[in-house]
This record gives C-alpha cells, sequence and structure tokens, in this order.
C-alpha cells in the first residue's frame, strides 16, 4: 500500500546511470526483478504522490515513454547524478511544490515505513531528512588484500534513500554547489543545512551486483506471502434532464422522453464509476483529470474516462475486485438493460463481466430523481494488488 504524500510534496526517481558493475547488458535499472524492471517497482513506492519526475539516460528516453508516460513526468539526465537531480528540481520550478523527496532507481523494495519517516520528518519542520541505518559490523581498512588497520564504527550509518528536503534548501545547495556528489545529502551538509536520520530498512537495498537480484526477488517473494493492498473508492454523480430523446447510461443508449444534460455525454452511471475508481487510487476525480473547462472534453464519450481510470488502476499495479452501480431514477427502466450495461462497462474496463455489478432503485417519487428532474448514480469499487 503506498504512502499518500501530503499536498506540495513530489518524488523524483533518478535512473539515468550505466551501472555497469552489474555486469553486461541492459542497464540495472531496467533489468526484469520478479517479472517487471526493477525501475518499475522503485516507481511502485511513490504511486501516492500527485507529481513524480523520472529522471532516465537520453538513450532510454523513447523506452521510458513507452514504459511510464502518465505515471511521470520524464526527463533527460545529466553526465552525472547532481546534473540529473538539477534537472528534475528545474522541472518544479514556479510549481506549488514545497517538499521533493529523491530516490535511487536501483532501489525497488523501499517500503512505506521508510518514506513515511521522511515525510514525518520534513513535517516536522526538519529542512532535510534521510534514512540510514547504523553500522554494526567492524570496519577493516586494507592494502593488497590483508588487513592494514581497524576503523571506528562509532556514528557510522549506511545511506538510503528517499532524501527527502524543502525544496528551496535542495534547489540553493545544488545552485551553490553544481560538482558531483555521492548524494544529495552530501551537498546540502556542504551547504550547511542540518539533516535529520530516519529509520532505514535492510531490505532496501541498492542494486549493485548481479548477486543482488537472487536476494531481490527473495524479498519479494515473503512479502506475497499472505499480504495483499485492497483498495475501495466510491463515487456519486448527478445529471439534470433536459431536452432530448434518449440517455446513455452504463454505455448503453436508452430511448427516453429526455436527455441527460451535461459537459460530456452526461452518462451519470460511467461518472460515478469512474470517480469511484479515481478514488481507490487517491487520484482525484474526473474534473482533475479531464477537467471541464476543456473544450476537447464537451461531448465526450465517458468511455474515455473510465478507461483511463481502469489503465491507471493497471498501471499502478492493482486488479479490479469489483464494482457496484446503483442507478437511481424513475425512467427508463434499467433492469431490462442491466446485463448490457454490465457488458458494456467490462468491456471499456477490460474487466471480467462477473466481477461489475450494475442494479437500479427508484426513491419512491421522492426529491429530483422521484420528480423525475434528474437521474443519480452511486458506484463502489475494490481494486486488488498482490
Amino acid at each position: 500500500m503506498s504512502v499518500i504524500a501530503p499536498p506540495g510534496y513530489a518524488a523524483i526517481v533518478t535512473a539515468a546511470g550505466r551501472g555497469t558493475r552489474v555486469g553486461d547488458g541492459d542497464p540495472k535499472q531496467w533489468r526484469d526483478l520478479a517479472g517487471r524492471p526493477v525501475l518499475e517497482h522503485a516507481l511502485d513506492a511513490f504511486a501516492g504522490f500527485d507529481r513524480v519526475i523520472l529522471v532516465v539516460h537520453r538513450d532510454e528516453m523513447d523506452r521510458a515513454i513507452d514504459a511510464f508516460a502518465g505515471r511521470a513526468t520524464i526527463v533527460t539526465g545529466g553526465e552525472t547524478r547532481s546534473a540529473s537531480v538539477r534537472a528534475a528540481l528545474d522541472t518544479l520550478s514556479g510549481s506549488d511544490v514545497t517538499h521533493v523527496l529523491i530516490h535511487d532507481g536501483a532501489r525497488p523494495l523501499v517500503d512505506d515505513a521508510v518514506i513515511k519517516g521522511v515525510i514525518d520528518a520534513l513535517q516536522s519542520g526538519a529542512p532535510a531528512a534521510a534514512p540510514a541505518l547504523p553500522v554494526t559490523d567492524a570496519l577493516w581498512r586494507g592494502v593488497d588484500g590483508r588487513v592494514s588497520d581497524s576503523a571506528p564504527r562509532d556514528d557510522l550509518f549506511r545511506a538510503q534513500t528517499p532524501q527527502g528536503f524543502a525544496l528551496g534548501e535542495i534547489s540553493d545547495a545544488h545552485g551553490q554547489h553544481p560538482q558531483d556528489a555521492a548524494d544529495d545529502v552530501a551537498l546540502v551538509v556542504r551547504a550547511g543545512i542540518p539533516v535529520t536520520i530516519t529509520p532505514g530498512s535492510e531490505d532496501n537495498l541498492k542494486i549493485t551486483f548481479a548477486e543482488d537480484f537472487a536476494r531481490a526477488e527473495r524479498i519479494l517473494a515473503s512479502r506475497k506471502d499472505g499480504t495483499m493492498d485492497i483498495r475501495m473508492g466510491n463515487g456519486f454523480d448527478v445529471h439534470a434532464l433536459g431536452p432530448g430523446d434518449h440517455v446513455t447510461l452504463c454505455g448503453v443508449r436508452l430511448d427516453h422522453d429526455h436527455g441527460l444534460v451535461g459537459h460530456s455525454d452526461a452518462d451519470v452511471g460511467m461518472h460515478a464509476l469512474t470517480d469511484a475508481i479515481y478514488g481507490a487510487l487517491a487520484k482525484g476525480d474526473i474534473g482533475r483529470h479531464f477537467p471541464p473547462s476543456e473544450a476537447d472534453w464537451k461531448g465526450a464519450d465517458s468511455a474515455i474516462f473510465l478507461r483511463h481510470a481502469a489503465d491507471l488502476a493497471r498501471e499502478h499495479g492493482f486488479r479490479l475486485g469489483n464494482a457496484d452501480v446503483t442507478l437511481i431514477c424513475e425512467a427508463p427502466k434499467i433492469g431490462p438493460h442491466a446485463g448490457a450495461m454490465q457488458t458494456r462497462l467490462a468491456e471499456i474496463m477490460n474487466a471480467d463481466p462477473g466481477r461489475i455489478s450494475v442494479k437500479a432503485t427508484t426513491s419512491e417519487r421522492l426529491g429530483f430523481t422521484g420528480r423525475g428532474e434528474g437521474i443519480a448514480a452511486l458506484a463502489t469499487c475494490t481494486l486488488l494488488k498482490g
């Protein structure tokens, strides 16, 4: 289950490196891990952020657009890690973003607790925060393959990501120290900005060598045992009845002595279901994705909206558990057409019709639906991952 980021928070995922230590072949972030690229696992962790910036190598730009367009703003990285982060920060200039979490795309197993720890520190007023683990092993210095000395491990930590910052602080640090650094914490420390250490995780490994893939596979397998991410969303919509000779409900045209009034085709059932899916994903409502102020959506087929919501759910790794739509009206009669509506919704969502229900009720001639002034719809859906 992804952490839902506070308003004003963005995530940057860096994936422009070459990763040569992993051996010949694709860069490590594009290699397969449990059936999906390492980078996709890393992006999944930030599905609860409204704004995600993905930084890739120029040679992988087309590949990234094909795989992740719609999930992230994709930018071309620089010659160094710091240059890549600056390229991402530039896209946030002048936006309403106040804080940013910067994560390494080669860390595919970061969990919610690690991300939440960083956010909580920033929300408490820290200008910068980053997860780390204390060093517990003995430390040696070596020369020519032999131990030459030991080193104290007191106050030493193993740095992890995501590293979080107030946007102004990290932008200023990059401006003051444009040279490359091991990570963004190193830059803000040079700029004199205090960094709060938050809890890291042993599972939050960075894929560096070929053998790291086997360990990551074991961690993913252990997480799947008995675990599932279950989301539920609700949607409600109303449209007035006006002049016309038909209504479109759940994708099916029904003859009627009035029509539904709306910016699009006013399919009240499909709108409610679309909002239910967006709600389960914590992605707002139709108006956020398809603003009614834009002429492009005037008279649009509502299948466009529902298909977008269903595709977005799949992009975030979810499948449909079930969907239930209730239409509230005195007329037209819904029962004879419920099966066709169920089939049409399943086609649009690329889902099993057996997981979709369409039914109707009246308001006993009470209210605007009872007076025949409009039609309302209520929808509920569950999404499953795992």
